[in-house]
């Protein structure tokens, strides 16, 4: 029966750790890659949420001040 057994269970493949580790250095690439693109996207709507807001500002700057005409403080 024992000389059986090393026939029965198989013995670990370094081929298949190799081509493992391959494919989840490729996913964690692919991963980051994705990762960097989003974070990119975000920074670029940001920047330009921000430009939008700092033009509302400038505008409403300009405009006339109601609630200081209502409290006669000018």
């Amino acid at each position: 029966m024992r000389q059986e057994l090393p026939h029965i269970i198989p013995s670990p493949q370094p081929e298949v750790e190799a081509t493992f580790s391959g494919y989840q250095t490729t996913h964690e690439f692919y991963y980051e890659v994705q990762q960097r693109l989003e974070f990119q996207r975000y920074c670029q709507w940001y920047d330009a949420e921000a430009k939008y807001h700092r033009q509302e500002l400038k505008k409403m700057r300009g405009e006339l001040n109601i609630f200081r005409w209502f409290l006669r403080r000018f």
